[in-house]
């Protein structure tokens, strides 16, 4: 098994996981849970690949990942129910899921031949976009447009210190696991310690954040 591949299939496990956990979150039935995780895990590779003009699209070419990803969706209600998750663990999750995803889809767009600015796009869609689909079927307002939140930046800081390391010459499995470790490191250091983006305001905003 390539490392590509490993990534993907591990990335579908975990935003699976972080589906079922949006899911269970509304109590949704059984359906709704596998519904919920399988769009959230091959939502953000869809999309890559339609852009890319990938056909076919990843997961018909190899329904591992839909494997993957039913069995990850069915076991996290199995497991919530001997042990409740802790109440951040659909963020970690969705953390893991992101730093996986980024990286491995920026791996796909390099291999395409694209530009690194365009690596770097592709990347942070391939994070990201599950993660929106996933929120707006639970009818929760997006990760990627809450306010200064570490979310698409992390995607992006992590694809591009990817995309960076190996143009320096880094080998590509250390320059992976640099890429994901600065996506996850950025995205959890936002959920444990707060750490924001600025925001953009107007000096007379009623609604502005205390200096």
């Amino acid at each position: 098994m390539t490392l590509l591949r490993a990534l993907d299939l591990v990335g579908c496990a975990v935003f699976a996981v972080s589906g079922a956990l949006a899911a269970g979150r509304k109590r949704l039935d059984l359906l709704g849970v596998v519904v919920v995780a399988v769009a959230t895990a091959i939502g953000g590779g869809t999309i890559r690949d339609v852009l890319l003009d990938r056909h076919p699209i990843f997961w018909i070419d190899d329904p591992a990942y839909l494997y993957v990803t039913v069995v990850a969706a069915l076991a996290t209600p199995a497991l919530a129910r001997v042990r409740r998750p802790p109440n951040d663990a659909l963020q970690i999750a969705d953390a893991l899921g992101l730093a996986l995803f980024a990286v491995s889809g920026a791996q796909i767009a390099e291999r395409a031949g694209l530009a690194p600015a365009v690596v770097v796009l592709m990347g942070t869609i391939t994070g990201v976009a599950g993660g929106v689909v996933r929120d707006v079927l639970s009818a929760e307002i997006p990760l990627i447009l809450r306010r200064g939140n570490l979310y698409a930046s992390a995607a992006i800081a992590g694809t591009a210190a990817y995309v960076v390391l190996e143009m320096l010459g880094v080998e590509r499995r250390v320059a992976s696991f640099l890429g994901m470790a600065t996506v996850a490191s950025l995205r959890l250091a936002s959920i444990v310690w707060g750490l924001r983006l600025p925001v953009f305001h107007f000096p007379d905003d009623p609604e502005a954040p205390a200096a």
